[in-house]
């Protein structure tokens, strides 16, 4: 029977099965050809806690969602249209999150009796055989069987035969929604060039995956979703850990100094080291310390020494780093510190997204010790806000904290790239002689930065270390009028930086209102598709996404009171909006999850409705 092709907008598949089923390499493998095919697109992908987790088990569950499509998208979607289930446990697991009429692809060998028991299924029932999936398009496909035939005379074993199953899926799915198989087939070729029987039967597998499709008679539709319509330039696909790292050796270039990056490994944020230890060509220096003290401290070293510093963690790591990062603001030098944010306290939910630091970033540190804090709100935007974190470091002269988090961090989206051409310069000057008498090493310009001496520097010898300094002299003070004096021009460096970033804008939305919906960090793609649903409607509310959270916007406060009432969603327990409640005295009101997943449109819509209401 002839096949039918439907056109859809947009799409939203869940890839789930058990940790070693290679969900993850087969949904970024999807989103790259979707990429490359012209769809705008969002991902989530979904990691266990666990290394290993025990095989069959709803904790050892790994997935991966991609929406993609013809129209502009900004989150990886509420509702799945397709489940790719490879055992029970992923079924079970991913059920709820799929729309009614949806199409659940399952893998038969991974719904045995042992799976199902694994999986907590009542004994001897089997979802794929009663009637619990009435309401979905379930085709069932024997996967493994299908990947065993297909690589039966290859030589290889049962168990190296077995990992290529997720080719055979990935396979079918390109059949489905009517997507060529050479990235994939030249993603193989550079993977196990040197693997030849490995090359040979992963694309087997892919090949056979597809001409499953096009010869069952099970499923006759296939899909067809078109180019989305962007503006014109050079796009890649790329996860955000990913754009951090090309912002940092950006804003290297483009201050013309060397990038130091003295760091420890830790999920979420390990990707920027590994990512940064490629481009040693850009003059890059990566040290893995032994800790994460001994990371900043380096990086405070390097930095002292004149490099552009920077320092990676997530919230376990950045707790460790607190004492540094008092002595990087009381030395008043240039460092980044970017905390990729994972679910805590303590370790906490290491593979799980949250927003709990904003509090951490602003006030966990010893003393009065203010710090700069901007946070990224998309994978693409993440290389702004590297470059924006380094330009504030370097012109101003204090460390820096930039904010993103496990969500942004994994996921992709398209990047229109800039060229070195489209990038600002940032300033930055040496000090090469005396500022009065002697050399006065906190002697401070309009921005309240002080000079930068680089050590060896003739006649610019100074003292430099984590007492308290004399006003301009930087000589030890323990007298407590200079102690105050200093605090409060700190602070007041800080806050100046006011007169060098953006006004506050709105995203979406009317410049007066009944409500305005206030968000930072990766909140962005949920809210802004909320607040498009909520005026498809008829209701009343605008959309403004802080970047810049230390200091604020000049123009915030007078924004936020242009509104009957303002919404501030977080996936925590209302950080942001005690920060605002307590500057603005604005009676703002939360809209929390502290889940380890993100906010669906849908749970923001909601409560834009029942306010506006």
């Amino acid at each position: 029977m002839e096949k039918q092709n439907e056109v859809l907008e947009q799409v939203i598949i869940k890839f789930a099965g058990d940790s070693g089923d290679g969900m993850q390499l087969t949904g970024t493998q999807f989103t790259n050809t979707a990429a490359l095919f012209g769809n705008d697109l969002s991902t989530f992908p979904d990691f266990p806690a666990e290394i290993r987790a025990p095989q069959g088990t709803l904790a050892g569950v790994s997935g991966y969602q991609l929406h993609f499509g013809s129209v502009n998208i900004y989150t990886p979607g509420d509702k799945c249209d397709v489940l790719v289930a490879m055992n029970a446990a992923a079924l079970k697991a991913n059920l709820k999150n799929l729309k009614d009429g949806g199409i659940i692809i399952a893998n038969s060998d991974g719904f045995d009796p042992k799976n199902l028991r694994l999986a907590n299924y009542p004994d001897g029932k089997s979802p794929l055989e009663d009637d619990s999936l009435g309401k979905y398009n379930v085709i069932t496909i024997d996967v493994t069987k299908m990947t065993r035939a297909a690589l039966v005379d290859s030589g290889l074993g049962t168990k190296e035969i077995d990992r290529a199953k997720n080719m055979f899926v990935l396979g079918f799915l390109y059949w489905m929604y009517n997507r060529s198989l050479d990235i994939t087939i030249k993603f193989l070729e550079d993977k196990f060039g040197k693997k030849p029987a490995i090359l040979d039967a992963n694309l087997k597998v892919l090949r056979a995956g597809y001409n499953y499709g096009d010869t069952t008679e099970t499923f006759r539709t296939r899909f067809q979703v078109q180019p989305a319509k962007m503006a014109a330039g050079s796009y890649r696909n790329i996860m955000g850990n990913q754009a951090t790292a090309i912002g940092l050796v950006a804003a290297s270039h483009q201050a013309e100094l060397p990038l130091f990056v003295g760091t420890y490994p830790i999920t979420p944020a390990s990707d920027i080291l590994h990512e940064l230890s490629k481009h040693k060509s850009f003059g890059v220096k990566t040290f893995q310390a032994e800790d994460e003290i001994a990371g900043i401290c380096t990086a405070i070293g390097a930095s002292f020494g004149g490099s552009l510093a920077v320092t990676t963690s997530s919230g376990p790591g950045i707790a460790l780093k607190g004492e540094a990062m008092g002595l990087g603001i009381m030395l008043e030098i240039p460092l980044v510190i970017i905390n990729v944010q994972r679910g805590g306290p303590s370790t906490g939910l290491p593979t799980k997204t949250e927003q709990s630091d904003l509090l951490q970033a602003l006030y966990g540190r010893n003393g009065e010790a203010p710090m700069p804090v901007i946070a990224a709100y998309s994978p693409a935007n993440c290389f702004n806000t590297a470059f924006e974190a380094c330009r504030i470091a370097l012109e101003h002269m204090t460390p820096v904290m930039m904010l993103s988090d496990g969500y942004i961090a994994n996921g992709a989206e398209p990047w229109q790239y800039p060229t070195s051409g489209d990038l600002k310069k940032i300033d930055v000057k040496f000090a090469t002689e005396k500022n009065g008498e002697n050399f006065l090493p906190y002697k401070r310009d309009e921005k309240l930065s002080r000079p930068w001496a680089l050590p060896g520097t003739k006649g610019l010898e100074h003292r430099i270390g984590g007492l308290e300094k004399q006003h301009e002299t930087g000589n030890i003070s323990y007298d407590s009028d200079n102690h105050q004096f200093m605090v409060r021009m700190r602070e007041a460096k800080v806050e100046k930086i006011a007169d060098y970033i953006p006004q506050q804008t709105l995203d979406s939305g009317p410049e007066k209102g009944k409500l305005l919906v206030v968000g930072w960090g990766s909140t962005y793609g949920a809210i802004k598709t909320a607040c498009k649903m909520a005026r498809s409607e008829g209701y009343d509310v605008a959309h403004a996404q802080i970047t810049y959270l230390k200091p604020f916007p000049k123009n915030l406060g007078e924004m936020l009171f242009n509104y009957d009432k303002v919404l501030v969603p977080e996936m925590n327990t209302g950080q942001l909006l005690k920060v605002l409640r307590d500057k603005y005295f604005v009676p703002a009101i939360g809209l929390n999850k502290i889940m380890g997943i993100p906010f669906s449109a849908g749970e923001i819509k909601d409560k834009i409705v029942e306010l506006c209401k």
